[in-house]
């Protein structure tokens, strides 16, 4: 049942913030080759996670929906902008069941698409004058700017790793990795933003920084474990695709420290590949060698942990707040993360 209502509050709230993106899209040529493929990866039914986290945390700190709105759609944009790009990046296949931007249209259009989605962007924070004053904007836009600044980092980093094909990396390097990539831009800004807001820039925004790390974390390790053992129509990306990608995951970096030397060198050999070159095969065996090491459950018990610490930053954070639709949401997603089956 609480499952039933998480999942009803991210939908109503990606529902929201997608007329918000519509409101933003210019009405004019050219259609078929821009401003109609806007909306398209938004349209296929992403969680909302983003603007549900900055609405409901908005609205746990006293604010409205309304108020949140703009911002929520900025953050939204960027988040698929950074997606179509990703898949260009990775090579990836598909997207939310859906073949990607750039195998089904071209890479060219592709990459415009993401880049008119990162323009698009600003004019709704621009806008937040308007609702929120010019102090509360700047605010807002400067936590963009730097959560776009660590996300881009961050890429920079996993990039780099799998162009160099750099094999000998630890724990702590895919924590901060993941830091700069995902938590900035899912969980922290989004939880930040939206307290500003509602609190009327009482706040202090760092407070969240601890709370939004750990969420984001669990979040990403989460995700990355499904890539390679949940079904294709329910997880919406083509299953051992990150194998196949060369990604540092955290079940990678744990294989490649406990494997054998023969294991090894077929792995590095297999990862120094193009990706249009490796084999589906091999990337099978790879993941029967997660498994043979623990290398997932590893991951999952981290990913378990790391929602746990949120959990409790949750409570010290909030437990000051009254009750109240939106905090309880809060609370049920980091619950959602705790006791999820793969």
């Amino acid at each position: 049942m609480a499952d039933d209502v998480m999942k009803s509050m991210l939908a109503e709230y990606s529902s929201y913030t997608l007329k918000g993106i519509h409101h933003f899209i210019p009405d004019k040529e050219p259609r078929k080759y821009l401003y109609d493929l806007i909306t398209d990866y938004p349209n296929r039914g992403g969680k909302g996670f983003r603007p549900g986290l900055c609405i409901s945390t908005c609205k746990a700190f006293g604010g409205s929906a309304s108020q949140a709105l703009y911002s929520a759609v900025s953050l939204e944009l960027l988040h698929n902008a950074f997606l179509i790009h990703d898949d260009i990046e990775d090579e990836s296949i598909s997207r939310r069941n859906k073949p990607t931007m750039h195998r089904y249209n071209n890479t060219g259009i592709a990459i415009n698409v993401g880049d008119a989605m990162n323009v698009l962007s600003l004019y709704p924070l621009f806008m937040n004058k308007e609702k929120l004053g010019p102090s509360l904007s700047m605010k807002i836009f400067l936590e963009v700017q730097h959560m776009v600044t660590e996300s881009v980092e961050g890429q920079a980093m996993e990039l780099g790793w799998r162009k160099d094909n750099v094999c000998g990396l630890g724990d702590e390097d895919y924590l901060r990795m993941i830091l700069k990539k995902t938590c900035w831009y899912t969980c922290i800004h989004p939880i930040r933003i939206g307290a500003i807001i509602g609190s009327q820039g009482k706040v202090t925004p760092d407070r969240f920084n601890r709370f939004g790390y750990f969420m984001g974390t669990a979040f990403q390790i989460q995700d990355d474990v499904l890539n390679l053992v949940a079904e294709e129509n329910k997880y919406g990306k083509e299953i051992g695709g990150d194998i196949i990608e060369g990604k540092r995951t955290l079940m990678l970096i744990h294989l490649l420290k406990h494997c054998n030397s023969r294991e090894l060198k077929k792995i590095k050999d297999f990862l120094a590949m193009p990706i249009c070159s490796r084999d589906a095969e091999t990337a099978a065996w790879i993941l029967k060698l997660m498994h043979r090491y623990n290398s997932l459950g590893y991951s999952r018990n981290i990913s378990k942990y790391m929602a746990g610490a949120a959990l409790k930053e949750f409570y010290s954070i909030f437990s000051v707040l009254p009750a109240s639709k939106d905090k309880t949401f809060i609370e049920s997603l980091i619950i959602y993360m705790l006791n999820r089956d793969y």
